[in-house]
């Protein structure tokens, strides 16, 4: 028996069936590769290594919790997308996903482009030496104060994303003596097989202008009329952590009618589309995410085709993967604090993080893998769920998950698939400090962004 959880903590009353949860794994020492970083393995001795560095180590020196990337992963995965799509089709990163000067340096050696969705990430950027003019500047709500500075730095796309800010922009830019480039995020109607918080094209939400009553059109329109914009293309994203391929096909319709309706009535061939990010990466090994070339080739013929129907050139073709990325290199770890057995329920895994450091879990419902990492053990499976040290009872970090019965406090476990959301999230709920991020990469790690210290609390506290 065991109770279910909800996102906003566990609804103590409900009883599920046995059943509810996936089986413990035949032996609980291998790690799935499906949802661990490329060299994370489990060393002779029984613990598990990332980038040739043992985690008794690296906890040693960086302390837990903490974030730790694999480097080598990282850059593996931004090739593979900049590979897939090669050089007729546009890859932005995701910075929203995390965001560092570090990743910066390697998005820009492995020849993506950044997303960015505030003045914040675009200093960020821009700080660490990416080029302007491969940044896309993205928000539902962006001040003067941010669209200036992405104006005058020279930012090579700002997605409109209302009615308000495509005069807002128009206005600034002219005050400016520039022409802006702009795409314009329209919301497709298509609803997105995911959690209701991370749907982001049916119209009931905040982001875009909905194709619905002619509005999209409207909006292409007036783009068009004012001198400070250069309308470049139309952009949509249905939604994160999307498995299916089915929704890109109807948006990717629905984006193409529009630029028909575009060349029919004003006579111009918009050279862009922006089809956005949101595909899935595995969080457990029931998760079954694409590969790159596959979703390039997949959009690739989408779009293609839906062109030669309406008898279109075939748009530049842009994505933003950020998750699918950076979620599967990195994986969070923890030391054991207390292990609470409930008789009949499952046992409590207490760790020295919780909901600070990933908020997903009370959030979204969402799911994580977790494993002993410090030692292997062959004691039966006990069905467990790993929380924080937070006061709140939604303070949980992995749901329903089996670890070894012989877990003990000191023992150090790992969530996988951690490298997105999780410190770009983070928090100092009951003034936790947050983890630092810990880059590895043959047999060498160094900090990128640093644990906080209660002076950094303190410092901001100026009562």
């Amino acid at each position: 028996m065991s109770r279910s959880a909800h996102p906003a903590g566990p609804r103590h009353a409900d009883v599920l069936p046995e059943g509810h949860y996936t089986a413990p794994a035949a032996d609980l020492n291998v790690l799935d590769p499906k949802v661990w970083a490329q060299t994370v393995t489990r060393t002779a001795s029984g613990s598990v290594s990332v980038g040739g560095i043992d985690v008794a180590t690296l906890a040693e020196e960086f302390g837990t919790p903490a974030y730790f990337v694999d480097e080598t992963d990282f850059r593996a995965r931004a090739r593979a997308w900049r590979t897939a799509f090669g050089h007729d089709a546009d890859v932005f990163y995701a910075g929203k996903a995390f965001l560092s000067r570090a990743v910066v340096r390697w998005l820009d050696e492995e020849g993506l482009n950044l997303d960015v969705c505030s003045g914040g990430e675009l200093t960020t950027a821009l700080s660490a030496g990416m080029p302007a003019e491969r940044i896309a500047f993205h928000g539902n709500n962006k001040s003067v104060e941010e669209i200036t500075k992405a104006i005058e730095v020279g930012v090579g796309r700002i997605v409109l994303d209302s009615f308000q800010e495509i005069v807002r922009v128009a206005h600034i830019a002219q005050s400016l003596g520039k022409r802006q480039r702009v795409q314009i995020r329209v919301t497709v109607g298509v609803e997105a097989h995911t959690h209701e918080f991370i749907a982001t094209a049916h119209e009931d939400q905040k982001f875009g202008i909905a194709l619905a009553d002619g509005q999209a059109a409207e909006a292409v329109r007036r783009a068009l009329t004012l001198d400070g914009l250069e309308l470049i293309g139309i952009h949509s994203h249905i939604g994160s952590q999307i498995f299916d391929m089915a929704g890109f096909e109807v948006a990717a319709r629905r984006v193409v009618s529009l630029l028909a309706q575009v060349r029919d009535e004003h006579g111009v061939e918009l050279p862009e589309i922006d089809l956005g990010g949101g595909l899935g990466i595995a969080y457990t090994s029931d998760d079954d995410p694409r590969e790159p070339h596959e979703i390039a080739k997949a959009l690739g013929e989408i779009v293609t085709r839906e062109c030669e129907a309406a008898k279109l050139r075939t748009p530049r073709i842009s994505v933003e993967p950020g998750r699918a990325i950076v979620g599967p290199t990195a994986f969070t770890l923890y030391e054991v604090g207390t292990v609470k057995p409930l008789e009949g329920l499952r046992t409590y895994v207490s760790v020295d993080g919780g909901m600070s450091d990933n908020i997903r879990t009370a959030l979204y419902d969402a799911e994580y893998s977790v494993a002993l990492v410090s030692r292997t053990s062959d004691a039966e499976p006990m069905l467990v769920r790993v929380v924080g040290k937070h006061c709140e009872s939604g303070d949980i970090v992995v749901k329903d998950a089996f670890l070894p019965s012989d877990l003990a406090p000191g023992d150090l476990i790992a969530v996988p698939a951690t490298g997105a959301y999780c410190r770009s999230m983070a928090s100092n709920y009951n003034h936790a400090l947050r983890p630092p991020v810990v880059a590895v990469r043959d047999g060498e790690a160094r900090v990128i962004v640093r644990r906080e210290t209660e002076e950094d609390l303190l410092r901001l506290d100026v009562g």
